[in-house]
């Protein structure tokens, strides 16, 4: 259904006066407005809207006239007219009639809303609270005007601070340039441009880089292999910038209207896109992706069958193979029975931004949040005044650093043709959206000849050995970009097959705010050794901690992988209590290493241990830093 004609017929369910007898009885008058009633159900809405006010012109008291106009008015979105018509009919009220104060005080504060004059509005409102009938008081519209009031009393006076600011030259040179999103380091934006409003005028995808965070290079088509003929747009990319996925609409081989494609970024040039097929998209609109940091998690929007509304917002989950599963309805309490679009999830992979118009808002389309805490999304919160507000808000991206939310606004006048650009603001720090996140990023190379590596590299909570990030090396430069949370107890490993593993404890290794961490790998060869960060012991003892599971799973799998490999397990101790302690504890810890492998499958003589004690430490055992850094088992190929 059209949006402008679901705007008319819910205005028309509302009426406060019986609409089954007439203010007036001057015939003439009443046939007017019969003759606009016939209009408006076959939806010839300027002739419907001339006879109202013929009526109206003819009798200065017809007040179900003023309100049909009015009413029309409203739903052509011509507020202006509709509000000084409003005005009009109330002030001919007659002591006689007061029963018609309660329709046009229900008409302007409809108005007042649709204009974002929330204050008048909500003024207005009170003043119709006292004289509206009890029945019509328990009644769906007044239920559901009653909470967006006080929810829109509640928004002015918390209210908050943004100053908007267009984007700077060379961006926002186009007719239309929006739906913008950012790589983790802010170092790209992506945006889909299009070059006018007419039907030919095609979507494209673009790209611009920073050199500063207020100048950009002139934004240019992200990639002949992605732009095609058809429209591409709406996109989504890792935190790195080399895994991206886009809408493609009317494509060959698109299965509905628009359809998902993903495409890989390989040593700095965009491979081939390929559509994301059955198991993500349908026979209907599938569109407006995001992903998470690390792309193993895929959020967008659909209209297909199975939602709980019109656009329902979908999820899917990446395997460890590359393959997605079958996409499933994100449910309640994030769906409703009206639409949800423009999923945006945030960073951290903890906070999910959509915009809705089935949760209480400020009118149309709201930027809403929910929080997700252990797999659960909590009900959403709306992002109130000023980022919300009586016009259509349909997407919203926010840096890594949550310093700035970017955006897209329209502007359409009825001298030129409409504009679409580019904005920015300061993201509010009232808004709670979880832990700071550090960005940084480093190289990975042969320890031995230097040359780049395409490695994997994860970042772990030790506490449940769940996995945060997982991004690539660059091949062709050995480049990667990595997010640290602000979080305790974070493990981050590089791997690559032929490679001892590199392993660091976040914290202790302090390479949290390393800019340009070098991380060496060193082939696979006898003798050669690597510490095994990560592994932990109760105090005084030689049983394992939780926190050690990650790395002891990744000795299990790096064996497995590896079947010719067998190795000698060393524990270290700091120089606190006797020589032949601690000898006996670091082989003691050690063998606690040996048996977890042993129970894993690994055979034993695949593995050798010994206890150094103290006598090998790697840094002088002068201080609790530097002996904790003793405190240590090392695997070394045999």
């Amino acid at each position: 259904m059209p949006k402008v004609l679901l705007v008319l017929l819910l205005l028309c369910l509302a009426p406060l006066a019986n609409a089954q007898s007439y203010s007036v009885i001057d015939n003439r008058a009443i046939k007017l407005f019969q003759e606009g009633e016939l209009f408006l159900s076959i939806k010839k809405y300027p002739e419907a809207l001339e006879k109202y006010k013929a009526a109206v012109a003819r009798e200065k008291r017809f007040f179900e006239a003023y309100q049909k106009a009015t009413q029309l008015l409203v739903s052509l979105g011509r507020f202006e007219e509709a509000e000084a018509l409003a005005l009009q009919g109330k002030s001919a009220i007659t002591p006689e009639k007061p029963q018609y104060l309660g329709d046009f005080g229900w008409l302007l504060s409809t108005i007042y809303l649709k204009k974002g004059q929330f204050e008048d509005a909500n003024r207005i409102f009170k003043e119709l609270n006292l004289i509206v009938s009890d029945d019509f008081k328990k009644s769906s519209y007044y239920l559901q005007m009653k909470d967006q009031m006080e929810f829109v009393e509640t928004q002015l006076a918390t209210q908050k601070s943004i100053v908007k600011e267009i984007l700077p030259t060379p961006l926002n040179e186009f007719t239309l340039q929006y739906f913008p999103v950012l790589t983790a380091d802010g170092s790209q934006i992506f945006f889909t441009r299009r070059g006018g409003t007419a039907h030919f005028d095609k979507e494209d995808i673009y790209v611009s880089y920073a050199s500063s965070p207020t100048t950009w290079s002139s934004p240019q088509s992200i990639s002949p292999q992605i732009n095609s003929p058809y429209n591409e747009g709406t996109c989504s990319v890792t935190a790195d910038g080399n895994f991206l996925i886009f809408t493609s609409c009317d494509a060959p081989d698109t299965q509905g209207s628009c359809d998902l494609y993903s495409v890989q970024k390989v040593d700095g040039v965009w491979q081939s896109p390929s559509n994301m097929g059955a198991k993500i998209n349908s026979t209907f609109w599938d569109s407006q992706p995001s992903l998470s940091a690390d792309g193993r998690l895929l959020f967008f929007s659909s209209d297909r069958r199975g939602g709980l509304g019109g656009n329902d917002i979908w999820y899917a989950k990446r395997k460890l193979d590359g393959s997605w599963s079958e996409a499933a309805n994100l449910g309640a309490p994030i769906n409703t029975a009206k639409d949800e679009i423009s999923p945006f999830l945030f960073f951290n992979n903890e906070t999910l931004f959509f915009a809705s118009d089935g949760h209480l808002g400020l009118g149309g389309m709201d930027i809403f949040l929910s929080r997700v805490e252990e797999g659960r999304f909590h009900a959403p919160e709306n992002l109130g005044l000023p980022i919300n507000d009586h016009l259509d808000q349909v997407a919203l991206f926010i840096t890594a650093q949550k310093e700035y939310a970017y955006y897209s606004e329209l502007t359409s006048s009825n001298t030129s043709n409409d504009r679409a650009f580019l904005y920015r603001f300061k993201f509010p720090e009232e808004i709670e959206i979880g832990e700071n996140l550090t960005v940084t990023g480093g190289q990975v190379v042969h320890a031995k000849t230097g040359e780049p590596i395409a490695a994997s590299l994860s970042l772990v909570s030790l506490g449940n050995d769940s996995t945060r990030y997982q991004f690539q090396s660059n091949g062709q430069d050995g480049s990667f970009l990595m997010l640290y949370p602000d979080q305790d107890a974070a493990g981050l490993y590089v791997e690559k097959k032929g490679f001892l593993p590199k392993i660091y404890n976040v914290d202790r290794d302090s390479i949290k705010n390393v800019k340009d961490l070098k991380v060496e790998l060193v082939p696979i060869a006898s003798g050669e050794e690597f510490v095994f960060e990560n592994v932990f012991f109760e105090f005084d003892s030689f049983d394992l901690k939780q926190e050690s599971l990650s790395s002891l799973r990744r000795l299990h799998r790096f064996l497995q992988d590896n079947p010719k490999v067998a190795i000698l397990i060393t524990g270290h101790t700091d120089n606190l209590g006797s020589d032949e302690y601690n000898l006996k504890l670091s082989l003691q810890r050690a063998q606690s290493v040996q048996n977890y492998l042993l129970k894993a499958g690994i055979k034993s003589d695949r593995m050798k241990v010994v206890g150094k004690g103290f006598r090998e430490p790697i840094v002088p055992n002068t201080s609790p830093t530097n002996q904790a850094k003793n405190r240590r088992i090392t695997v070394s190929v045999q």
